[in-house]
């Protein structure tokens, strides 16, 4: 059903993510949320889970459904949108390439490919 994608050893993609925030900046800092944190949660969230992981095996939920694009950009929403909503912020986007003409957004409840 997936071709080469579905050989059961593997094959290795470098994904890059990007997260969208909307909010009110602070009228101190200037900004949404300081982008020092925000880097500390990409990391402790979705790079220490994810890197140099076989999804299909070490991520879950990725032991149960198929790691696709789509799929990987819900599942960052997932881990993400605890952590960066708030009563002044609030995750607006995911963004998560395969390749770099290849890339799937992800909006909560309604997502679209590109």
């Amino acid at each position: 059903m997936f071709g080469m994608a579905a050989n059961p050893h593997g094959h290795g993609h470098n994904y890059v993510v990007e997260v969208s925030l909307r909010g009110e900046p602070d009228p101190v800092t200037g900004m949404v949320l300081d982008l020092k944190e925000l880097k500390e949660i990409l990391n402790r969230e979705i790079v220490e889970p994810y890197d140099h992981r076989f999804l299909n095996y070490e991520v879950p939920p990725f032991d149960r459904e198929v790691p696709t694009t789509e799929n990987i950009a819900r599942d960052i929403w997932r881990r993400l949108e605890g952590r960066l909503s708030d009563g002044s912020k609030q995750l607006h986007a995911v963004r998560v390439y395969e390749t770099p003409d290849l890339y799937v957004d992800y909006f909560g409840e309604s997502e679209c490919s590109g």
